[in-house]
């Protein structure tokens, strides 16, 4: 699958968040705030394994070549990574 520069870009800013939570521990923030900026990283990657996931099964599904059966397996495999990684 090829991602997007706006997919890679939504990685990064996880990214620079993580980053930042790392600063707020090492200067010993408050747990709320840690906790908070956590939460908003876990938010931020979870919709960006929606869209990753949504993307490569419309792009499997509606674009390939797949049988019903075979279209059927590939929907099913999207909904199992989207349950795994809650």
């Amino acid at each position: 699958m090829k991602y997007d520069q706006q997919m890679v870009n939504r990685v990064k800013r996880v990214e620079g968040q993580l980053r930042g939570v790392l600063k707020m521990m090492e200067e010993d923030k408050e747990c709320k705030d840690v906790i908070t900026q956590l939460s908003a990283v876990r938010s931020a990657i979870d919709k960006a394994i929606g869209l990753i996931v949504s993307e490569n099964l419309v792009k499997c599904v509606v674009e390939g070549e797949q049988g019903e059966e075979d279209k059927q397996k590939l929907i099913q495999e999207a909904v199992n990574l989207l349950v795994k990684s809650r």
